[in-house]
This record gives structure tokens, sequence and C-alpha cells, in this order.
């Protein structure tokens, strides 16, 4: 926008985007940004944990149908795994990006009766829109659907500390996969009092003879 407008003054960071990035392109298997740590697909096979899923929010052109004369930009999210990360150098400035094999929103992806986002990691979206800045990715995990199948079930994270130069986010704890079942203190609690209403109470005194008794012996 700067470029167009000759009056405009332009800063310095648009300069040196307008002389590209060098040749060389640093590649990396795991890199931090923004309070979450990732890694990509290749590296997640080897390890037992996993830190290749994203999520990006972006606008789409919405249609009704095919012919639909009145289409409208909506913001969709999508889901998908990191296949690549590479991190362009502008010399004064580096970009880090995700190349990313993205599931198809059409049939890949779905929300069940229970709230939970599902999607089906084999049905790839489109293989020439592959790329996003790593400032745009948010962390999520594919968990495998307990009723089976080809779905996984998608769950959110939050940053956690990574401190990489000045870049330093609070920890979070990950939203509970449960929640919304009661609490282990509400279930076990000693001091509940349970209480028929249909039957006359009888007062019973603690015996604490046979107690007194088992302390001498």
């Amino acid at each position: 926008m700067e470029l167009a407008r000759p009056e405009t003054i332009i800063s310095q960071q648009i300069r040196w985007l307008a002389h590209e990035p060098k040749r060389e392109v640093l590649s990396y298997s795991g890199y931090g940004i923004g309070g979450y740590y990732y890694n990509t697909s290749d590296h997640d096979s080897k390890s037992t944990t996993q830190n290749s899923g994203v999520m990006v929010e972006a606008k789409s052109l919405h249609m009704s149908t095919a012919k639909d004369k009145n289409p409208i930009y909506a913001n969709m999210l999508y889901y998908g795994v990191i296949e690549d990360i590479w991190e362009l150098n502008y010399t004064q400035f580096k970009i880090p990006v995700f190349r990313c094999k993205w599931v198809d929103n059409k049939s890949g992806v779905k929300v069940d009766e229970n709230g939970f986002t599902l999607v089906d990691l084999n049905k790839e979206g489109d293989p020439n829109d592959q790329f996003i800045f790593a400032s745009q990715a948010k962390q999520v995990f594919y968990v495998n659907d307990p009723n089976g199948g080809r779905w996984s079930v998608v769950l959110t994270t939050k940053p956690k500390l990574y401190d990489r130069g000045d870049v330093c986010d609070n920890i979070e704890e990950t939203p509970s996969f449960s929640r919304g079942l009661p609490e282990s203190d509400d279930i076990n609690n000693e001091d509940v009092a349970y209480v028929r209403e249909d039957c006359e109470g009888i007062y019973v005194e603690e015996d604490t003879t046979s107690r007194k008794k088992r302390k001498r012996t």
C-alpha cells in the first residue's frame, strides 16, 4: 500500500521486503513463537509428543450455490499439520513461515452432537495454498475419536512459557478435555449430609467405649 502512494514516506521494512529474501532459506524441525512450540509432522512421527497440529482463522468467500450472485466474506477456521518450517531472511529481519497440509473444510471437518470439532486428516485441502505466517498459527492437538473411525477430535491449547529473546508469555494450563464434569472434591465430600424426608428420624449417640478399650490394649 505504501508503494502505491508516492507522497508517502516508505518505511525501511517495506523497502527490505521489496528486495526479496535471501536465496538461502533456513529450515527447522522445531520453532517457538507466540508462546507455542511447534514441530514438523516428520519430527512428531519420531517422538512421543505431538506439536505439529495448527489452526488458523482466515476470511473466506462463501456462496450458497455455484450461481450465487451475492457471495459474502466470513471468518473460517482451518485445521492442519505442519510439514515444513522455513525462515525467510530479509537481512534486517526474519520471517518464519509454516508449510502445512490442510484439511478440506467441506468433507473433512464436522461438529458432533457434543459440540466437539472433528477432522479427517486424510481429507487434504487445496495443495496450492499451503503457507501461513508462523505468527498466524494457533496450536491444536488431534486425539483419535473414542468411537473409532477416521475422525480425530480437535483440542485447543493456550500459550505456555516460552522465552525467545524478549518474548515471554505467562504459563496457562490447557483446558481440560473433561470440562463440565463435577469436581472430585464435590463427589467425595465427607461433610455432605444425606437426608430422607419420607420417615421420622432417630438420633443415635456415638459410642466411644470401644474406642477407649482399644487404646488400653
